[in-house]
């Protein structure tokens, strides 16, 4: 069940922070494969590191939300953001959409920080922070039409059911990776962070008013 887009018929901003962070994701993606490993290791976030010195490391909680690990993870998460940013940054309009995106980002940092905070493997990735995104987006448009690819068909299902399905993948997913201490130290998804993120999203979706619809039209 692969999304590869949304009904946008009601959306009525131009999705500026959403291109943003996008452009910004790649640009830095491309950083990485010109510098290489020392560049990784400079900006990722570490957690063993951070334990030892929280002060100096913390640049990198940012840094690390705009870095990825290879061309399906970068392609895979700006899919993503591209087709629920863009409905979520409607509703929230832009300020408040780019509090959600890196306070869900942090959060996702310090859900996967607290399984293993003496892990030395870097950690990158926008998935916690797009995990946010699918938070709100879920609470705010739950019956939204979201055209997803099986098989060789293109089928419109409500957004309830394709993140639905993503939820519970990232849960059990999340509960394997933490019984399995041997996979967490040798690398991979960082399913708590996946987690993290999503109920950041969902709790900020509540506070911040995602749950009020915006007049019809916008001065």
């Amino acid at each position: 069940m692969f999304p590869i887009g949304d009904d946008n018929s009601a959306r009525r901003l131009t999705p500026v922070v959403t291109i943003v962070l996008i452009a910004l994701n790649v640009v830095v993606f491309f950083l990485e494969l010109q510098r290489g490993d020392r560049f990784v290791n400079d900006w990722a976030f570490i957690p063993a590191r951070f334990s030892e010195n929280p002060s100096v490391d913390v640049v990198t909680l940012f840094s690390a939300m705009f870095m990825h690990g290879g061309w399906l993870h970068l392609g895979g998460n700006m899919l993503y953001l591209w087709i629920f940013g863009d409905n979520v940054e409607d509703r929230f309009g832009h300020v408040r959409y780019l509090m959600v995106y890196l306070a869900a980002g942090l959060a996702a940092t310090f859900a996967q920080y607290a399984v293993n905070p003496a892990s030395a493997i870097p950690n990158v990735g926008a998935s916690g922070a797009i995990a946010g995104v699918l938070g709100a987006y879920l609470l705010m448009f739950p019956r939204a039409r979201v055209d997803v690819l099986l098989g060789r068909q293109v089928v419109a299902m409500p957004a309830f059911i394709v993140l639905g399905f993503w939820v519970v993948l990232q849960l059990v997913s999340s509960v394997g990776t933490i019984a399995d201490t041997a996979a967490t130290e040798q690398g991979g998804v960082a399913y708590m962070a996946h987690v993290g993120g999503f109920v950041a999203g969902v709790v900020l979706a509540v506070v911040l008013g995602g749950l009020r619809r915006p007049p019809d039209h916008v001065a």
